[in-house]
């Protein structure tokens, strides 16, 4: 059988073997270029790029929020402090799974399921790697529980800041006011500016000086670049800018006389204000019933919100700004000096009272709160001490509305004081114009007879009627209300927004009138004055609240208590050199002499037994006016 033999060819086999050689080392090096290449684009195209990357994943800035500043009174007592409190924050990117995270945390610390509802809504708003908070003001044991089961959750920290913290509470509620949690209608008016500045910061002012100086407290915001691990947990801090806190305030305020005010209201719905005569700053600011802000700061409860909206004593209505109230009897000093003026009436001017006052060719009946009357010969004096109705109605019957109108604007009835607190109300003095506009009828002479009195469509916040009675003292030199004494140490003088010019045997007549309201035996006002060493004057009021029929007469039985006529009370002390100016309303009080007016008692045997202070330098608008024709 035949067999194949071949022989080894050496030099085929060495060309095979190179061709093959050289495709490989082709195939390496285009390998190698490709590596090369990648390379290149990795470390030198877009080196910066993938460096910034990576310091995203080591590095991050984080906003560093500002102190916000402190809130004083007058004499250095801490209204509002900034206090340490530790929350449980999540990150959402270095969480892989949320749901069951929550469902661990829930095991470990109690977890409302509002606070789950509240973290999933600020999830929505958030900034990349953001802590975003769960939980507010963790109790040691919370911490340890959490801090022990950190390496179980990633991306979950417990972290410091510092809440607002109100330590007297209720007290000062509707003057200070409270911040809270920035909400979707904050974020959505927020400009660029605004987004910036509150960086880091979780809390705006809601009401109060809280809200009207906002920017003042808010401070700015800092910045630091901080190293994390892969946890996300800072290992140091690399570069730090501080963020500016924000400044102090000091009130004209005055806690002890706040609390006087406040305890001698007791538990009596009503609002209580005073006012330093000479600089028009607010002594006392209480609004009853109150509540305590501190529940606002990190966020209110579901139950302890309805608790606070659904009281019938409605307690986060602040009566003091925005109760308006008819000012009854309140207005007597204006109005009587209004007509003076005007000529209307005059030291000698007496009237016989019956007990009723007529118009002409009006069958109906006017009555006064004495149905038997106050003599044959009641003048100015007699008429305001005893709060004579007829002897103002027979005033109003000769006298314009539209001069009525004037003099009280003078004294500021009728638009806002300008106080540096929000949401103030304009209160009403009505006009000839206005009820046209507003009614669509004409003026009748009923209709002064109710205004003089402080009724009809008359109405007027306690903070108002405070300022009214302070110009009074100040004989016609009108101040506006201030707040804020001192703004980070720098004093903010008062303010004089007009001169009232009127005849000084005018003024003494008023004044007369109301010292007589305090001193003399019949006086209505008597109880504010009761073992002061020092002269009062003042003057009390009644509104009523819903209308009797006529002829009928005034039964407090057989009314329901809400239904009862508001006690209401203005003085100023003391009558030689006035320092301080008070209005006290009690609403359903009744009687402002028997119920109000002991409150005024109070407050001035509290303040007067203060020194003197010096009195600042008033800044004057240039506004002056005058009243009537006289």
């Amino acid at each position: 059988m035949p067999h194949d033999h071949r022989l080894k060819d050496p030099y085929t086999e060495l060309r095979l073997f190179r061709n093959r050689m050289l495709v490989a080392i082709a195939g390496v090096i285009v390998l190698l270029g490709v590596l090369v290449a990648r390379f290149y684009n990795l470390q030198i195209v877009n080196y910066e790029d993938y460096r910034t990357q990576s310091d995203e994943n080591r590095i991050q800035v984080r906003p560093v929020a500002p102190t916000r500043g402190l809130i004083y009174d007058r004499n250095g007592i801490l209204l509002a402090d900034n206090r340490a409190s530790y929350n449980l924050s999540i990150v959402r990117e270095r969480v892989r799974d949320l749901d069951a995270t929550l469902e661990l945390i829930g095991h470990l610390i109690h977890l409302e399921d509002s606070d789950v509802a509240k973290f999933r809504k600020r999830m929505k708003r958030r900034r990349p790697f953001e802590p975003v908070p769960l939980r507010f003001r963790l109790s040691e044991d919370e911490i340890a529980h959490i801090s022990v089961n950190q390496f179980r959750m990633p991306g979950v920290s417990v972290e410091a800041e510092l809440v607002r913290y109100y330590p007297l509470g209720e007290l000062f509620a509707h003057s200070v006011g409270y911040v809270g949690r920035i909400s979707e209608r904050d974020l959505n008016n927020f400009t660029q500016e605004d987004v910036r500045r509150y960086r880091g910061t979780r809390s705006i002012g809601k009401v109060g000086l809280e809200r009207s100086y906002e920017q003042r407290l808010l401070g700015e915001v800092g910045y630091e670049n901080v190293e994390i691990n892969a946890r996300g947990r800072v290992l140091r801090v690399l570069d730090r800018e501080d963020p500016k806190p924000g400044v102090g305030l000091t009130l004209h305020l005055d806690a002890r006389l706040q609390q006087v005010a406040s305890a001698a209201l007791g538990d009596r719905r009503g609002a209580v204000v005073a006012i330093d005569v000479n600089t028009g700053g607010v002594l006392a600011f209480v609004s009853k019933p109150s509540f305590d802000p501190n529940l606002f700061v990190t966020g209110i409860s579901f139950v302890d919100y309805r608790t606070l909206s659904d009281s019938l004593d409605v307690p986060l209505f602040n009566r003091v700004v925005q109760g308006q109230y008819p000012p009854g009897s309140t207005l007597k000093p204006v109005m009587g000096l209004g007509a003076l003026e005007a000529g209307i009436i005059s030291r000698e001017t007496k009237i016989k009272d019956p007990g009723f006052y007529k118009l002409p060719n009006d069958p109906r009946i006017y009555r006064d709160h004495i149905r038997w009357g106050h003599g044959d010969k009641v003048d100015l004096v007699q008429a305001m001490a005893q709060s004579c109705d007829v002897f103002f109605w027979d005033m109003a019957h000769r006298w314009d509305i539209d001069d009525m109108h004037t003099i009280a604007s003078h004294f500021g009835l009728g638009a806002k004081t300008g106080i540096d607190l929000p949401t103030e109300r304009a209160g009403l003095f009505p006009s000839r114009h206005w009820k046209r506009n507003a009614r669509g009828v004409p003026w009748f002479p009923g209709d002064s007879l109710n205004a003089v009195l402080g009724q009809g469509f008359v109405l007027a916040t306690p903070l108002q009627l405070a300022v009214m009675t302070a110009t009074i003292a100040n004989r016609g030199t009108h101040y506006r209300p201030q707040m804020v004494k001192t703004i980070n140490g720098t004093v903010q003088p008062p303010e004089r927004l007009h001169n009232l010019e009127a005849h000084p045997n005018h003024w003494d007549l008023v004044f007369e009138g109301m010292e007589a309201v305090v001193n003399r035996s019949d006086g209505t006002g008597k109880r504010a004055g009761e073992g002061l060493d020092f002269r009062v004057a003042g003057k009390s009021g009644t509104a009523q609240v819903v209308g009797i029929a006529q002829g009928a007469q005034y039964d407090s039985e057989a009314l329901l208590e809400r239904h009862r006529d508001h006690a209401l009370f203005v003085a100023f002390a003391p009558v030689d050199k006035p320092r301080i100016a008070v209005a006290i309303l009690v609403e359903n009080g009744e009687a402002g002499g028997k119920v109000a007016a002991p409150v005024a008692q109070m407050l001035f045997a509290e303040w007067m037994s203060r020194p003197y202070p010096p009195v600042e330098t008033a800044r004057d608008t240039g506004l002056t006016g005058r009243a009537g024709n006289g």
